[in-house]
């Protein structure tokens, strides 16, 4: 089975992100092995689309099968075919929707049923009321079946702790004493003073994802007046001095880089718009080598940029560690579900590159004369 069961569909135009998980169908007289898809807004196939409610249709009708009868022929398509001979499924057919439920809520970043139940042991445990051991049972109950033994993340003690303080049964079955329920607080103050422990000895490199939301750079018609994230854009007009000549804009700059004479570069920086220069450039003879040397170029813009105007150096490490998604019409230099977001990832390294001046970890660089002028002699 694949460790990484992702998976998503495009409506209309958006992405929307999936996961899935294996299921058998009775079709007529046979059972086929193969994938529910679930999708973070709620549709769900298995051969046919359905939502949570459609899926609960499903199983009470047998076509998604969760008993298995035996002397029954089951398929994988194009893999191999077997009858059962003592089948035994490991879980329920409400089990199965209640782990559904809990794909739908962690493709949305929300919490499952085991994270709400976590939730509610933190409650009880503080307050040590009725109430909330009442809820605590509820939430417990609530995680589907054969998922219970993983809530804690303890396979030694599996999930008796939640059982013993839900008043269910004790660690043998029988029911829950007061030495049963001491047993349980101890094992759930040892695991916090573990936890604290651990956060006190963690690596001291981190943290592992950006603490900052990703910063979407959008084409706009108009740039704001004021310093904004939007100035980060390559159209945003701003005088570029690269290879001693200085242009309106860092995409005649980039544009400049890659045609071979001056008489083109000269058209380039005259060229009213961004969109007029990349014009110009197509109508010259651009370097042999472009494909190549066009990131570099593209760096050496941005270093240029960022390094001749402070207030935009100041917007871009305003970003913090944020990712930088571009949007422009090339899977090359854009971000998106398939574009490699070249400029984004290179407005990081610039920010990056800043920033390691600023704390004097590198001496400060004249990025004002940064990229040297392309000569066509490649």
């Amino acid at each position: 089975m694949a460790l990484d069961r992702r998976t998503y569909r495009t409506v209309d135009g958006e992405r929307i992100e999936g996961t899935w998980r294996p299921i058998f169908i009775r079709n007529g007289r046979n059972y086929f092995l193969t994938d529910l898809l679930i999708f973070a807004d709620g549709a769900l196939y298995c051969w046919e689309w359905v939502d949570l409610e459609g899926l609960r249709s499903k199983l009470e009708s047998g076509w998604v099968a969760t008993a298995l009868e035996p002397g029954v022929t089951a398929s994988a398509h194009h893999l191999a075919s077997w009858v059962f001979a003592d089948p035994a499924m490991a879980l329920s057919a409400e089990d199965l929707l209640g782990e559904v439920a809990d794909e739908i809520e962690q493709l949305n970043g929300r919490p499952d049923s085991t994270s709400r139940c976590m939730a509610a042991l933190d409650r009880y445990l503080a307050s040590r009321s009725e109430e909330d051991r009442e809820a605590l049972r509820r939430a417990y109950l609530a995680i589907p079946g054969h998922l219970r033994v993983y809530a804690l993340g303890d396979m030694d003690y599996r999930d008796w702790p939640l059982q013993v303080l839900s008043g269910l049964l004790g660690p043998d079955g029988e029911p829950v004493t007061e030495e049963d329920r001491a047993e349980a607080f101890a094992y759930f103050a040892g695991r916090d003073q573990s936890v604290g422990e651990w956060a006190e000895s963690r690596p001291l490199d981190g943290p592992d994802q950006p603490s900052r939301p990703t910063v979407k750079l959008a084409v706009l018609g108009r740039f704001p007046a004021e310093p904004d994230v939007a100035w980060l854009r390559n159209e945003r007009p701003t005088a570029i001095e690269i290879g001693g000549r200085t242009y309106p804009s860092a995409v005649h700059a980039y544009w400049a880089l890659a045609v071979t004479d001056d008489a083109a570069r000269e058209a380039i920086q005259a060229a009213a718009t961004p969109v007029d220069a990349e014009a110009a450039a197509g109508r010259a003879t651009i370097r042999r080598d472009w494909p190549e040397v066009r990131l570099t170029a593209m760096h050496a813009v941005l270093r240029a940029k960022f390094g001749q105007h402070a207030d935009l150096a100041g917007v871009l490490l305003g970003t913090g560690d944020a990712r930088i998604e571009y949007n422009l019409s090339s899977a090359y230099w854009s971000g998106g579900s398939e574009g490699r977001n070249w400029l984004g990832r290179l407005l990081e390294l610039v920010r990056s590159e800043l920033r390691a001046e600023r704390a004097g970890f590198v001496a400060g660089r004249a990025m004002a004369r940064t990229g040297d002028q392309a000569d066509g002699s490649s």
